[in-house]
């Protein structure tokens, strides 16, 4: 590591994090808004189900390099400008997340919908009190891979000249210096993991009727200990008040 270039960048390092953080969840929260009713309707018409999902995935194989090439010239955007990287990863976040909700809401129990729809709840009131929320965890977790899957992306757009922590690897490779690259690498791991551990508390706090993890073995000595309680009755037919025939004809003393 050189330090002495790391020391003398730091600056332009936080603003490439600042850019990237951005660059990544604005997409990100724009993409799971759009997801949220494709999924509903794909899920409330299942004849729907496959073109909606089907279709929106297959923007997911666009190879991202192209996606930010292209975008320009069908919005007319210059090349270099940031929203042509929000728009692919809206897009590619929206590729991800309708499935994902239309399969969180199909996982809520029949019985649940119906007692909603008994009380009176509109398909949208059922939507949005009921489905939603109890979709919650499977949503979140969609929305983890989604987050992680862009945070990746995104440095794919530093070939392009936009800037963001991708820019530490291009300058590391074209100054033949692994100290950019490295931090690079560990600035995307570190964002990750924090934007990860917020999705994961968030959903805690969305779901808190939602049970904790169950205990494992090693909690559980009730049970096993209720088993070593029963010797006890074994013990009271070895006794001496019941002996055995055998025994009693052997001494000539029971009658």
């Amino acid at each position: 590591m050189n330090l002495t270039w790391l020391s003398s960048n730091l600056s332009w390092i936080l603003e490439l994090t600042l850019a990237h953080l951005w660059l990544t969840l604005i997409p990100t929260v724009v993409g799971l808004a759009l997801a949220l009713p494709l999924g509903w309707w794909a899920h409330q018409v299942p004849r729907l189900y496959g073109l909606i999902v089907g279709t929106s995935g297959l923007f997911y194989t666009i190879p991202s390099l192209a996606f930010f090439v292209l975008l320009p010239g069908v919005i007319g955007t210059q090349i270099l400008d940031p929203i042509n990287v929000v728009i692919a990863l809206t897009i590619y976040t929206l590729a991800l997340m309708v499935r994902v909700v239309a399969d969180g809401l199909a996982a809520v129990p029949r019985e649940t919908v119906e007692a909603a729809e008994a009380m009176g709840y509109r398909a949208f009131q059922r939507f949005t009190r009921v489905q939603l929320p109890v979709a919650v965890p499977v949503i979140l977790a969609g929305l983890r891979v989604a987050v992680v899957s862009n945070i990746s992306i995104v440095t794919m757009a530093a070939i392009i000249g936009v800037q963001q922590l991708g820019s530490l690897f291009t300058q590391g490779y074209s100054l033949g210096l692994m100290t950019p690259i490295v931090t690079g690498i560990i600035l995307c791991l570190l964002i990750a993991v924090v934007l990860d551990l917020l999705i994961l508390g968030l959903s805690r706090m969305l779901t808190p009727w939602r049970p904790a993890a169950a205990p494992s073995a090693k909690t559980r000595p009730a049970s096993a200990g209720a088993t070593k309680t029963r010797p006890a009755s074994a013990g009271a037919t070895t006794g001496p008040s019941r002996p055995s025939t055998s025994e009693g004809s052997g001494n000539g003393v029971l009658s």
